[in-house]
């Protein structure tokens, strides 16, 4: 660990547990939440790995149309 991480834990475990609690929270949703550059990343490769299920016949697309009047359905 960092000299400057220590010094960053230390003072973060000094603070009111009100303030730790909403530093750690802040910080968890940093892990959770892909940033943009990240979350393009991640739709280009599920696209890429749509697209060659597709091609390589692992993966059976449904028409617009059906999606569509299936959705309705539902929704009624």
């Amino acid at each position: 660990m960092s000299q400057t991480l220590r010094e960053l834990e230390e003072r973060a475990l000094g603070l009111p547990i009100e303030s730790r609690a909403k530093l750690a929270k802040q910080l968890l949703l940093s892990l959770e939440e892909p940033g943009a550059d990240e979350n393009e990343r991640i739709w280009a490769e599920e696209a890429q790995n749509r697209l060659n299920g597709i091609k390589q016949g692992r993966t059976q697309t449904i028409p617009a149309e059906e999606v569509l009047q299936e959705a309705r359905e539902r929704l009624r």
